[in-house]
């Protein structure tokens, strides 16, 4: 079928399109962004029905519309199951999908590196053991999909100033996307949060380290550490995006202990 193709691609969200039929927004391993009819998928014995759901991965085959494509066959690589049972995996992963789903593009020259981030950031979500694993995972996701998206954060050198900023208490401001030294925090009224040196370390082991190694920094850290680390890169995330993010009001619901 020349007007088919094929990839494996990960939903992240869907749209009524009639009383059988939704539109199924996905990340796709070759094309980025895509968007598919998956057509009676609301019917009882429709061939799509459960790989449709959100935080699916699988290998699907479209066939190419003027205007949208109309997925003809999916088959599952991962459902992810472990997520549905946490009320807290499924938040954030939500909130992952939602973060690509707003910095994403079709025909996305990085969608092989971006789907896989996703594709691993999902997978240890759904196989985390602990609160702290969860949210290290988020994290590493945050900073590499910034990094991917050209918004990477300046965290060795004073925004502001320009000096090297070693083993002292600094400031991350959100609206510059970095760090600004003590000195300068006394002379400008940026939005900042205090980030002691060994917070901005965590940061920056956090950026290089994959999400299958544990690093000095990431074995020490704690839930409150993490939170902390999470919602700064939150504040900047949304801040960069092109579109509002909605899942956020749902992360603040999540309590802490």
């Amino acid at each position: 079928m020349q007007n088919s193709f094929i990839t494996d691609a990960i939903n992240l969200k869907s749209y009524n399109l009639s009383e059988s039929d939704k539109i199924i927004v996905m990340y796709s391993k070759e094309k980025g962004l895509i968007r598919g009819v998956a057509k009676g998928v609301k019917k009882p014995k429709s061939k799509l029905g459960a790989r449709m759901d959100l935080l699916v991965a699988n290998t699907l085959m479209l066939h190419k519309g003027r205007n949208l494509d109309t997925i003809c066959q999916a088959e599952v690589v991962n459902s992810f199951y472990k997520t549905r049972q946490d009320i807290d995996k499924i938040c954030y992963s939500m909130y992952v999908t939602e973060v690509v789903h707003n910095f994403g593009i079709e025909e996305d020259p990085c969608s092989e590196t971006i789907y896989n981030l996703l594709y691993k950031t999902l997978n240890t979500i759904s196989s985390a053991e602990t609160k702290v694993d969860i949210l290290l995972a988020v994290i590493k996701f945050q900073l590499k999909m910034m990094i991917e998206s050209g918004f990477s954060l300046e965290l060795d050198k004073c925004l502001c100033c320009g000096e090297t900023v070693k083993n002292e208490t600094m400031y991350f401001v959100p609206s510059l996307g970095g760090i600004i030294c003590k000195d300068c925090a006394t002379r400008h009224t940026y939005h900042k949060k205090q980030l002691p040196y060994k917070l901005r370390d965590f940061f920056k082991q956090m950026s290089i380290n994959d999400f299958d190694e544990k690093g000095e920094y990431e074995q020490k850290a704690n839930e409150k550490v993490c939170i902390v680390t999470f919602e700064a890169l939150k504040e900047y995330i949304a801040m960069k995006s092109p579109k509002k993010f909605k899942t956020t009001d749902i992360l603040q619901e999540i309590p802490t202990t």
